[in-house]
C-alpha cells in the first residue's frame, strides 16, 4: 500500500504550524507571560525553546521522515518493544481530542448566538454556565445533554471527517484556510485593540519585564512547559506528519519554521487579548490583574465581556465576537485533526487497513468517548481529564521517546540523517540536550507534578472522579498502549 504523500513542502510546514498553533495560543500563553515578568519572560522562553523545543521537533520529524511510520512505528524501528513508547503518545493524542472537540462545540454556540444578539450586552459568565453548558452541581450530577453542545460537537466531527477523508491530498487544500485565516481574523482583533483608549496599559502589563523573576525557579519551569505543549510534542503528531515527507526533505528549516511560526502566533494573540483587556480594565476602573485570567474562563467569559464593552453598538459588537470565536474555531480545527491523524497513521501503519474507513472509525470512537463533557457535568469532566493528560500523559510520551532516543538509539546517527540533508546544521549539543537536558526537564516536571496532586488533590474533587478520570484514565492509556504495541499482525508474523 503506498504511503501518503505532502503534495508540496508548503503543505507539511502549513500542517505542522497548524498543528502547533491551537487553543492555547489564544488563551494560555498572554497570560503565562503577563504572569512571569512580561518581556523578561522571553528569555527563558526562548532558552526553553533553543534547549528542549527545538532539538524536540527536530527529533520527532527525523523518527517520522526517516522511519515512514507513524509514532508506533518509528519507535519500533528502534527496538520491538518501543512500539509500546510509540502507542503511549498517540492514544494520549486520543483522550486529548475526544475533550477538545467539546471546547470546539462551546465556541461554536458563540458564533452562532452572535448573529442572534444571545450573548451580546449578556452577562458572558451566565450565558457561558447557564445557557450554553446548563452546567450541573457537580462531576457527579451529569444532568443529561446539553444539546446546544452536542450539536456543536457534531458540527466538529463532519468537518474534521470532511478535512481528512483523503489524507493529506484533503488536508493540503484546507490547511492554507486553517492555518492563514486566524492570521488574517488575529490582525483584525490586533487593529481594533490597539485604536481602543487603555490598550496600550493593557500591552504594557502584558509585556513590561520584570527581570526579577528570572530568580524564580517556576518561571523557568512555565518556560520549559508552556515550549513542550504549544509545540504539539508527545503526541505522535509530528512524527506522523513527518512521514508523509520524502526521506530526503529539509529537517531543520522545517522545524525552524514550525517553532518560530507558532510563537508569531502566540504573541500575536498577546497583543489582541491584552490590548482589549487595557480598555475593559480602564473601563471598569481595575487594574488589569482584576481582568486578566487563563484558560476557559479567559476565551468565554472575560473576553466576550471585553466585547460587550466596545463602542459601536451591537452590530460592532456582533462583528467583533463573530471575528474572534472564528479564531479559536479556525485555530482549534488543525490542531483536532492533527491528534486525530495521529491516531490514523498508527492504526493504518500497524494493520495495513483502508485508512479512510480508519479515519471514519477513530471519528466514530472519538465521539462516542467525548460525549461526556457534552453533558450538564461535561466542564468537570473535561478539567479533570485534561490536567492529567497534560501533567502525567503527554509528559511520560516525552520521556518515553527521548530515553528511546538518546539511549537505545545513538543521537549521533539521527544527527547524522538530519544534517546532510538540512541547511542549517547543528553542532552535537544537540545530541547533549536529547539524552540529558531534556529527560531531565520533563522528569522533574513530573514529579512536581506527582508531588502537587499528591498534597493537593486536584481542583478540589472527590477522589471518585479524580481516579476515574485522573488516574484512572492514566493507567487506561498505559494499558491499551501495551495491548496494541503486543497484537501480532500478518507481516509481524512473516518478519
Amino acid at each position: 500500500m503506498q504511503r501518503d504523500q505532502w503534495n508540496t513542502r508548503t503543505a507539511f510546514v502549513l500542517a505542522a504550524i497548524g498543528s502547533a498553533a491551537g487553543l492555547g495560543n489564544a488563551w494560555r500563553f498572554p497570560y503565562v507571560v503577563f504572569k512571569n515578568g512580561g518581556g523578561a519572560f522571553l528569555i527563558p522562553y526562548f532558552v526553553a525553546l533553543i534547549t528542549a523545543g527545538i532539538p524536540l521537533i527536530v527529533m520527532e520529524f527525523s523518527l517520522g521522515q526517516k522511519s515512514q511510520q507513524g509514532a508506533p512505528g518509528s519507535l519500533a524501528k528502534i527496538k520491538d518493544k518501543f512500539e509500546f513508547f510509540g502507542w503511549w503518545p498517540v492514544i494520549s493524542a486520543f483522550v486529548i481530542v475526544s475533550y477538545y472537540s467539546g471546547v470546539m462545540g462551546w465556541a461554536w454556540n458563540y458564533v452562532a448566538d452572535a448573529f442572534t444578539g444571545a450573548w451580546i450586552g449578556a452577562n458572558t459568565q451566565d450565558y457561558f454556565y447557564n445557557s450554553v453548558l446548563k452546567i450541573s452541581s457537580g462531576p457527579s450530577e451529569i444532568g443529561g445533554f446539553s444539546l446546544s453542545v452536542l450539536i456543536g460537537v457534531v458540527i466538529t466531527w463532519i468537518l474534521i471527517y470532511y478535512i481528512l477523508r483523503e489524507g493529506t491530498e484533503s488536508v493540503s487544500k484546507v490547511i492554507w484556510f486553517t492555518v492563514l485565516g486566524p492570521i488574517v481574523l488575529l490582525i483584525i482583533l490586533i487593529v481594533r485593540a490597539l485604536t481602543l483608549p487603555g490598550a496600550l496599559t493593557g500591552i504594557n502589563y502584558y509585556l513590561q519585564p520584570d527581570f526579577s523573576v528570572l530568580t524564580n525557579f517556576r518561571v523557568w519551569i512555565d518556560a520549559y512547559s508552556q515550549v513542550f505543549f504549544t509545540l504539539s510534542l508527545g503526541m505522535g503528531i509530528m512524527i506522523a506528519y513527518a512521514s508523509y515527507m520524502p526521506e530526503d526533505s529539509d529537517i531543520v528549516n522545517n522545524a525552524l519554521i514550525t517553532v518560530f511560526a507558532n510563537s508569531g502566533i502566540s504573541f500575536m494573540s498577546g497583543f489582541a487579548i491584552f490590548g482589549t483587556l487595557g480598555y475593559m480594565a480602564q473601563n471598569q476602573g481595575v487594574g488589569i490583574e482584576e481582568v486578566a485570567t487563563a484558560g476557559v474562563g479567559l476565551a468565554f467569559v472575560t473576553y466576550p465581556n471585553a466585547i460587550n464593552m466596545l463602542p459601536g453598538g451591537p452590530l460592532v459588537v456582533g462583528f467583533f465576537g463573530i471575528v474572534f470565536f472564528l479564531t479559536l474555531l479556525t485555530l482549534g480545527i488543525d490542531s483536532a485533526f492533527s491528534l486525530v491523524e495521529s491516531n490514523v497513521a498508527g492504526f493504518s501503519d500497524k494493520f495495513k487497513w483502508d485508512k479512510k474507513k480508519i479515519t471514519l472509525t477513530i471519528i466514530c470512537l472519538l465521539f462516542v468517548a467525548g460525549l461526556i463533557f457534552t453533558t450538564k457535568s461535561g466542564l468537570y469532566w473535561l478539567d479533570i481529564v485534561d490536567h492529567y493528560i497534560n501533567s502525567y500523559g503527554l509528559i511520560i510520551g516525552g520521556i518515553l521517546e527521548t530515553l528511546a532516543v538518546g539511549w537505545f538509539y545513538d543521537p549521533e546517527e539521527i544527527r547524522n540523517y538530519f544534517n546532510p540533508i538540512s541547511e542549517y546544521k547543528f553542532g552535537k549539543w544537540w545530541n547533549v540536550m536529547v539524552k540529558f537536558v531534556v529527560p531531565i526537564v520533563l522528569i522533574f516536571l513530573l514529579i512536581r507534578n506527582f508531588i502537587g496532586d499528591i498534597a493537593k488533590p486536584y481542583g478540589g474533587y472527590n477522589l471518585g472522579p479524580q481516579w476515574i478520570a485522573g488516574w484512572g484514565m492514566i493507567i487506561a492509556v498505559g494499558v491499551v498502549s501495551y495491548l496494541l504495541s503486543n497484537i501480532s499482525t500478518v507481516e509481524d508474523k512473516t518478519n
